[in-house]
C-alpha cells in the first residue's frame, strides 16, 4: 500500500506533507527506471508549481534525466504530449480541486496513462536510494511553451463541427484552463463569457470552479448563455450548467455523451464505467437504452483500469472526471466540453434536453478527521452503517470511505426523498465526529 500516493497521485499541503525534499525523491526515483531519457512537466497556476517543479526537475537531472517544462497547462496536456512526444514520464505539478495551500505530483506513463498502485509503490522504493549521475550526464533543462500549440491543436480537431451561435460561460477555477480553455472555443466560433479566468494561483478554486458552479449558473442566467462550464484547477473536470441555470454533474455528462455515442455506433459494447458513487438514477436510465453500467471503485485511475482492459468507449466520476478513450486515457475537462457542445449541434438539443434524466435524491457529507482508517475500522461506525442500510431496505444505497486526496471520510446517501437521505447522512456524519472527538479526549487525557 502507498504511503505518499492517494487515488489521484501524491498530494498535501506544502511545507507539511509536501516539500522539496519529497518532490526530490520523487524525480530522482523516475529517473533510476530510465537513465537517460526525456520527461515533460506542467503545473497549475498555484505559486507553489514553481518551487516543486524546481525540486522535481533537480531530482531527474542529478539522475541524468533531461526535462522539458511545458509551463502552466492542464493535467491533461501533459497525458497528451507525453505520448505524442515519446517521453518517458509525464509529470503534472497540481492539487486538482484543493485549496491554494495544497499541491501535488501526478505522474504518466509513456503511454499516457496514470501510474497503477503498484507502479507508485514502485517510486516510493525508490525514494530510500539515491542516483547521482557523474557532471558530464547531468540532464538538461529546457522551457518549451510551444508545447501548448500542440494540444491546442488536438483539442481543436477533436470535433468537427462550429460551435458558432453558441454563447458560453467558462469558469475556469482561476486554474490551469484559464487561457486555453477560451482559446479553443473561441476558434470554433464560440461566444465566450469568461468567469475566474486569471492565472492568480493563490485564488485557484476559491469559491469558483466545478466545487462550487452555483455562482456560474447565476451568470449563465444573467448573460442569457446556452450554457456553462465549470473546471476543476487542473482541468481534469468538467460540471456544466444549461440554459436554465441547473447544474449538470459528471453523472449526466456521462450519461449524455453515453447516448451520443451509441446513436453513432461508437459505444463499444453498449457498456458504461462508473463508479460506487454514480447515481442510481443514472445505471436506471442507461438500463433503458439496453447500455450497462460497470462501477469501478472511486478514482478515475480506477475506471480506466477497467475501461482499458475491457476495450470500453466512456466512463467517469459524478464530480466531472471523464474519460473518453477514443482520444485520451485520462480525464479532461476540455476535451469533454468540447464533446459535450459537439453532441449538442449534432442533436439540435439544449444541454437541458440532453441531459434529461431522472436522478435519486443524493447527499454527500464529508467529515474532516486525523485517522481515516482507524474509523473506517470501528465497530461503532459498522453498527451504524448497518443500522441505515435497515433503515434503507433495498430504496437506496449508503456508501462510507475514506478520501483518497484528503484528511476526511466522504458519506453518500441515497434513498427515495431528499430529506431521508439528508437524515441518515448527518447521523453518520454525527457517529463520525463523536469518534473523532473521543479519540481526541483520549490522547488529550
Amino acid at each position: 500500500m502507498s504511503v505518499f500516493f492517494g487515488t489521484d497521485g501524491l498530494r498535501g499541503i506544502v511545507g507539511q506533507d509536501l516539500n522539496f525534499d519529497v518532490a526530490y525523491k520523487c524525480g530522482n526515483s523516475l529517473s533510476q527506471t530510465i537513465k537517460g531519457g526525456r520527461v515533460v512537466i506542467g503545473r497549475d497556476t498555484r505559486t507553489t508549481g514553481s518551487y516543486l517543479a524546481s525540486a522535481i526537475s533537480a531530482g531527474l537531472m542529478a539522475g541524468g534525466v533531461n526535462v522539458v517544462d511545458a509551463g502552466i497547462v492542464p493535467t491533461a496536456a501533459i497525458a497528451y504530449l507525453t505520448k505524442e512526444k515519446n517521453f518517458d514520464f509525464g509529470i503534472s505539478i497540481t492539487a486538482s480541486h484543493n485549496p491554494s495551500e495544497y499541491n501535488g505530483i501526478k505522474i504518466f506513463s509513456s503511454l499516457g496513462e496514470k501510474l497503477g498502485d503498484k507502479e507508485e509503490e514502485r517510486v516510493e522504493r525508490g525514494f530510500i536510494h539515491s542516483l547521482h549521475v557523474c557532471a558530464d550526464e547531468v540532464g538538461e533543462y529546457v522551457f518549451d511553451p510551444g508545447l501548448k500549440n500542440a494540444y491546442f491543436n488536438f483539442l481543436k480537431n477533436s470535433i468537427s463541427c462550429s460551435l458558432a451561435g453558441l454563447k458560453i460561460v467558462i469558469d475556469a477555477s482561476n486554474g490551469a484552463s484559464y487561457y486555453l480553455a477560451p482559446k479553443v472555443l473561441r476558434s470554433l466560433g464560440a461566444k465566450v463569457v469568461l468567469k475566474s479566468c486569471s492565472n492568480n494561483g493563490r485564488l485557484i478554486n476559491h469559491e469558483c470552479g466545478s466545487l462550487h458552479p452555483e455562482a456560474l449558473a447565476e451568470k449563465v442566467k444573467k448573460v442569457g448563455a446556452n450554457v456553462g462550464l465549470c473546471f476543476d484547477g487542473d482541468a481534469d473536470r468538467l460540471i456544466a450548467v444549461d440554459e436554465n441555470g441547473n447544474i449538470v454533474d459528471g453523472d449526466k455528462i456521462i450519461f449524455a455523451l453515453a447516448l451520443s455515442l451509441k446513436q453513432k455506433g461508437e459505444l463499444n459494447q453498449n457498456i458504461v464505467v462508473g463508479t460506487s458513487m454514480t447515481n442510481m438514477g443514472i445505471e436506471a436510465s442507461l438500463e433503458k437504452q439496453k447500455i450497462k453500467l460497470l462501477r469501478a471503485d472511486v478514482g478515475d485511475k480506477y475506471v480506466a483500469g477497467i475501461m482499458f482492459s475491457q476495450g470500453l468507449s466512456i466512463g467517469g466520476e459524478q464530480s466531472g472526471h471523464i474519460i473518453l478513450s477514443k482520444f485520451l486515457h485520462t480525464g479532461d475537462g476540455i476535451l469533454t466540453a468540447l464533446q459535450l457542445l459537439s453532441a449538442m449541434k449534432e442533436s439540435n438539443q439544449t444541454l437541458s434536453q440532453l441531459c434529461s434524466v431522472q436522478l435519486f435524491p443524493q447527499v454527500i457529507k464529508s467529515v474532516k478527521v486525523k485517522e481515516k482508517l482507524r474509523i473506517l475500522g470501528s465497530e461503532t461506525l459498522a453498527n451504524a452503517i448497518s443500522s441505515v442500510q435497515q433503515e434503507l431496505a433495498g430504496e437506496g444505497r449508503v456508501l462510507v470511505r475514506a478520501s483518497g486526496t484528503e484528511p476526511k471520510i466522504r458519506i453518500m446517501i441515497e434513498s427515495v426523498t431528499k430529506q431521508k437521505s439528508e437524515a441518515l447522512a448527518s447521523y453518520l456524519a454525527m457517529i463520525i465526529s463523536t469518534l473523532e472527538s473521543s479519540e481526541e479526549k483520549l490522547c488529550a487525557e
